[in-house]
């Protein structure tokens, strides 16, 4: 599934389409045998950067908008397949997450195949995980470097509590096989490819790697974190034992409390029951006579 992997390694695709940077109308004009889509924006001010585009189209490729027609930026001006950058550029991480996952859904439904949403949906959040810095702020972060997107976002609430510059970053679409080698784990990372190279890199910064993941735990030898294998959960002692004792207690309990409210019987019960069996006697004697 050439397609798929074209998607998920978010590589320039063949046969790319032209999308509108801008919201506006279109005119279609013809110059010296070359075809121009140009997209005026009425809304912004003339003279700006956004107020027009022009994109000369090539030849063979076939245009999608007609002439006056309004487009919103990020629309398909030509057939073909969108570049994934191009979309985070102009309509943001939204976008992207959901061509992605419609795209690579696409693919497999014409072959018939019924796959979750979320499945995917692991896939591209491991690919949007990171953000690229562009203003380092009062952090320790080199413009220019790739960071977890949680860890920015932590540290500049920090900075923002404390009154200092906040860090400012780009969101950045990396393919799943560079997303795999820029993970926090060098152990995980030296595992997928280059190991040489992952590794000397770890050694020269003096990294260490915090065993947060499957793959590295799984790497030395260790209990993976999930499940019983939570560190959280190694120190829980089962009190089912000391449950039933109690329980059996409690019934031991109930059950002396019990006889100890059951009803005495009294004095005047015996004589009633001796008075009984002598009229009892009285009969059986009486029955004997009448046979004889």
């Amino acid at each position: 599934l050439p397609r798929v992997e074209e998607l998920f390694e978010a590589r320039k695709p063949k046969g790319l389409a032209i999308i509108s940077e801008i919201p506006g109308r279109v005119r279609l004009e013809e110059k010296n045998n070359k075809r121009e889509v140009i997209v005026v924006n009425e809304e912004a001010e003339e003279g700006s950067k956004d107020y027009q585009k022009t994109y000369l189209i090539p030849y063979g490729s076939r245009i999608k908008v007609e002439d006056d027609q309004i487009i919103e930026a990020g629309e398909e001006i030509t057939e073909g397949s969108v570049n994934p950058h191009d979309i985070m550029k102009i309509r943001g991480i939204r976008a992207v997450q959901d061509y992605l996952l419609r795209e690579v859904q696409r693919v497999y439904r014409l072959q018939g195949v019924e796959i979750n949403d979320k499945h995917i949906e692991v896939i591209v959040r491991q690919m949007l995980k990171k953000i690229r810095v562009e203003k380092q702020g009062d952090t320790e972060f080199l413009p220019g470097s790739l960071v977890d997107i949680l860890d920015f976002e932590d540290l500049n609430e920090r900075l923002e509590a404390e009154g200092k510059e906040l860090a400012e970053g780009t969101r950045v679409v990396l393919g799943i096989t560079k997303a795999a080698l820029a993970t926090n784990s060098f152990m995980s990372a030296a595992s997928f490819q280059e190991t040489t190279k992952v590794l000397t890199d770890a050694a020269i910064k003096g990294r260490v790697d915090p065993l947060i993941g499957l793959k590295e735990n799984v790497i030395i030898g260790q209990l993976i974190p999930a499940g019983t294998g939570l560190r959280r959960y190694r120190g829980v002692k089962l009190d089912t034992d000391a449950r039933i004792e109690e329980k059996k207690a409690e019934e031991a309990a109930a059950k002396a409390a019990e006889e100890q409210t059951a009803p005495v019987p009294t004095a005047v019960e015996p004589a009633l029951a001796a008075e009984n069996e002598e009229e009892l006697l009285i009969e059986e004697e009486t029955i004997d006579i009448s046979e004889e």
